[in-house]
């Protein structure tokens, strides 16, 4: 079972980070350690993440890999390898085989846990404000309300698409998808698992941002998507996040993409297409 030697591995390092931790209260990885690490193993990618948490969190999640440890171990005893077909689906190094049964490192990228340094998940890139947006792309429909409507600007309609990208359908602008493609091919080829897992709540949705009145939404010129793991909705403002949103926000990241991690308001099921993006993609005639 490959997961078992790295989160032995991750046992050991998590504990040397509670050492560490202890001599230097304020230590913490750089901002985005996690996403650059392609060939790194699924297992060692959660638990690296996981040590970004503050000291008195290091004993419980010690505590945690053990158990889970000790579950693969008991799992493995239990039920035979399943073999499949021409290895499709395994992940690099897997023998083309996979584990049959419940999967504690799946289940653990839907686990819910805290975004380390969330307002400096954005730097670099910022926000395209409904004013630029507007000014750049016109409005997607002149009266707006809380619910999904049609789009009623042709010359901005005719720029969508509807397209299977990597593992969800999106409607959204041109390159915005090619976007997306790159964001996917990069997640699949560093973490097939994970890839696997990801679902969308949404895309194209001609709206003004709940709680304004005639603010468009970055959803209504289709240049936002919203992501879950698993299917499992993240709950809204809380500070926390599913774990495979934070494995995945560097990718998109490196594309321009902004975070909604990082929002005064925390969503961090949201990514959008930043200002910067959009301006170096009129230059080179994308939009």
């Amino acid at each position: 079972m490959r997961a078992v030697p790295w989160l032995i591995a991750a046992i050991v390092v998590l504990a040397l980070g509670l050492a560490g931790l202890l001599l230097l209260p304020r230590l913490q990885l750089p901002v985005g350690t996690v996403g650059g690490g392609g060939g790194i193993d699924s297992g060692a990618r959660i638990d690296i993440e996981r040590m970004r948490f503050q000291l008195e969190n290091q004993q419980q999640r010690i505590d945690e890999l053990e158990g889970r440890l000790k579950s693969l171990e008991e799992s493995r005893l239990r039920r035979p390898v399943q073999p499949v077909p021409g290895g499709q689906g395994a992940g690099p190094g897997a023998g083309g085989f996979r584990q049959g049964g419940p999967n504690p490192i799946l289940d653990a990228y839907a686990k819910v846990v805290l975004i380390a340094d969330r307002l400096n998940v954005n730097k670099g890139i910022t926000v395209a404000s409904p004013d630029f947006l507007q000014d750049f792309l016109g409005k997607p429909r002149e009266v707006l309300s809380d619910d999904c409507e049609p789009m009623t600007n042709p010359a901005l309609k005719d720029k969508l698409r509807v397209e299977q990208v990597g593992p969800i359908r999106v409607n959204m602008l041109e390159p915005a998808i090619e976007s997306l493609k790159r964001v996917f091919a990069r997640i699949e080829a560093s973490d097939p698992d994970l890839y696997g897992l990801i679902d969308t709540s949404g895309s194209l949705c001609v709206r003004q941002i709940r709680g304004t009145v005639g603010r468009t939404s970055t959803h209504a010129f289709g240049l936002a998507l919203d992501v879950n793991i698993a299917g499992q909705l993240d709950n809204f403002a809380d500070g926390r996040t599913q774990l495979g949103l934070i494995l995945i926000a560097d990718y998109f990241h490196e594309e321009g993409w902004v975070w909604g991690a990082g929002f005064r308001r925390e969503d961090s099921m949201h990514f959008e297409v930043s200002q910067k993006q959009l301006v170096e993609w009129r230059a080179e005639g994308l939009i």
